[in-house]
């Protein structure tokens, strides 16, 4: 299967050559694209000058930082156009190991139609993290996977695989979330739909040079979301379920 790698940037000229070079090394037969949101301190041109020797990594300059979820939006858009069969999605700073891209593309062989690299699972782990930050991350993950109904354990991590053909099904382009809550969006539209969604494990690491894009605002972002397609989507089971009763269905008299 042809397979795409998605790797959103910004200010990433610490770490994007580095990230590169562990791809290519991970798997080279895959083809890379890195979408960046213009970032001003040259990532670009580091990411187009380890293309010339690497191969198969092309660059896609956005005209302005748009958020995470708008990059992916892009980056999979190329991905169909170019006929992909399989996008992975992945971090450029390093927190996420590419030495574990032939672990997710194993899931897809093994017939899940999305994988999540989980930090929740067995074998999975988030080494050096402090005791508030894995309490703020398991504990919103926990209850993103409630509300929503998942059985997921690691609904917010990016470091991902997807079938195209489940992307397309989810219809991922009409998704709204602009921050890190598009991981939790494209999980629960997975989810809802009953395909099959898989989960290996990941060793998380902390990301030592450069800054994190995680912000209060992208946190209330997620939040805010997760309440909102929870309530809406008991509304509607609500409704549905009083039509069909309505009309006789299942459950009427």
């Amino acid at each position: 299967m042809r397979t795409l790698v998605v790797l959103p940037t910004y200010d990433e000229a610490a770490n994007i050559v580095e990230v590169l070079q562990r791809v290519r090394a991970a798997a080279p037969q895959l083809d890379v694209l890195v979408v960046d949101d213009n970032s001003p301190d040259g990532t670009a041109a580091l990411a187009r000058a380890a293309a010339d020797e690497l191969g198969q990594i092309d660059v896609l300059v956005r005209e302005r930082k748009e958020g995470l979820g708008n990059a992916y939006r892009h980056g999979f858009s190329v991905g169909l156009e170019r006929g992909y069969s399989v996008l992975v999605q992945m971090d450029a700073d390093l927190s996420h190991d590419p030495a574990a891209i032939p672990a997710l593309l194993r899931a897809i062989d093994d017939g899940a139609e999305a994988v999540i690299g989980s930090r929740y699972i067995p074998g999975g782990s988030i080494p050096h993290w402090p005791w508030y930050r894995r309490a703020l991350s398991r504990y919103g993950n926990r209850y993103s996977c409630l509300v929503l109904g998942m059985t997921v354990r690691d609904a917010t991590s990016g470091y991902r695989a997807y079938r195209v053909d489940a992307l397309k099904a989810i219809d991922v382009f009409s998704t709204r979330a602009k921050g890190y809550g598009f991981q939790i969006e494209t999980a629960y539209r997975v989810s809802r739909q009953g395909r099959a969604l898989a989960e290996v494990p990941i060793e998380f690491t902390d990301r030592v040079r450069g800054y994190s894009k995680m912000s209060l605002s992208v946190m209330v972002e997620e939040l805010v979301l997760v309440t909102w397609w929870g309530l809406r989507d008991r509304v509607l089971r609500r409704v549905s379920g009083a039509r069909r009763r309505g009309r006789g269905g299942p459950g009427a008299g």
